[in-house]
């Protein structure tokens, strides 16, 4: 356990050099939606996995405290000697996980805080099904979750765009409701609360949400190029005054020349030695991060065992 409970500890340290160019470069090969899954999978894991191993210390420390181990009917001679670092480390990591836990639930409350001002603002749109329109100068246009799931469009968008490139705009954010783009980037969130190296995902699973939608609307209207010129047109005109819901999905999020080119010109299949690549190299940090937690966590069970004298 000593040493396979500090991978999953260290190998999100290797996201910002090796995994999120990586990831950057899968977004841009794989489809959208897949690249979306992908990233959110090995965020989480890579969160939970390290999580898991700072609790896995604060249990192995505190258990060589004499009352817990009282507590627990272990005897700590058959505990062994262990390392002399065991229980600052434990003190380390249970402070860690306070640390975690008090943020993770300050993120959650801002986000739900966010969200709930944002719906109250509502109040006086005008409103057509899931169409919020807000009487305002300020081009602005994005998909608000909740239920039920809301598109805000302000007048000064409407009158930035012609009637087709609208079609574009709503088909996109009405993509973000159906795919619940808003739980892959709460996803995301968490992750990031866990582990902050793992902030690096953000903008390349931000980037893989707005392809997928922006496929989804090409296919609604059957017309890549106008998809093109409407994501384009809304982005030169997008003023967003006041913050949005960290949560919400406007339509001209991301590197929209980016999008746009993607739009244009879609990308060439890419040989089936690149994905595959792609695809090994993420899952050997999830299999690492992963499988080392699981290790250390069946070493210390072992140990428990033992010392509680169940043989």
């Amino acid at each position: 356990m000593i040493y396979a409970v500090w991978l999953p500890l260290l190998v999100p340290l290797l996201v910002p050099l090796l995994t999120v160019p990586v990831a950057r470069r899968g977004a841009e090969q794989l489809s959208p939606r897949t690249a979306a899954w992908a990233l959110t999978a090995l965020a989480l894991v890579l969160a939970v996995s390290s999580t898991a191993a700072l609790a896995l210390l604060a249990l192995a420390g505190s258990l060589r405290l004499p009352f817990v181990a009282a507590l627990a009917h272990l005897s700590p001679r058959l505990l062994g000697v262990g390392s002399p670092a065991t229980v600052p480390a434990a003190v380390l990591a249970a402070l860690a996980l306070a640390a975690l836990g008090v943020g993770l639930f300050r993120r959650a409350r801002r986000h739900l805080r966010e969200l709930r001002a944002a719906q109250r603002q509502l109040g006086g749109a005008s409103s057509a099904g899931d169409l919020c329109v807000r009487h305002e100068e300020r081009p602005d246009a994005y998909a608000l979750p909740g239920r039920p799931g809301r598109i805000v469009v302000t007048t000064g968008m409407l009158r930035a765009l012609g009637a087709r490139e609208r079609e574009v705009l709503f088909a996109h954010e009405r993509a973000h409701l159906a795919g619940r783009h808003h739980l892959f980037l709460a996803a995301a969130e968490f992750a990031v609360a866990l582990h902050p190296a793992l902030r690096g995902l953000r903008a390349p699973l931000s980037y893989a949400l707005e392809r997928w939608a922006d496929e989804s609307a090409a296919r609604a209207t059957g017309d890549r190029a106008l998809t093109a010129r409407a994501v384009g047109r809304a982005a030169l005109a997008a003023r967003a005054a006041d913050p949005r819901p960290r949560l919400s999905l406007p339509a001209t999020a991301g590197p929209v020349p980016r999008r746009v080119t993607a739009l244009l010109h879609p990308a060439a299949p890419a040989p089936r030695l690149l994905p595959r690549a792609l695809a090994g190299l993420l899952l050997a940090c999830v299999a690492v991060s992963a499988t080392a937690a699981m290790d250390a966590a069946t070493d210390l069970h072992a140990g428990i065992e033992v010392a509680q004298g169940e043989h």
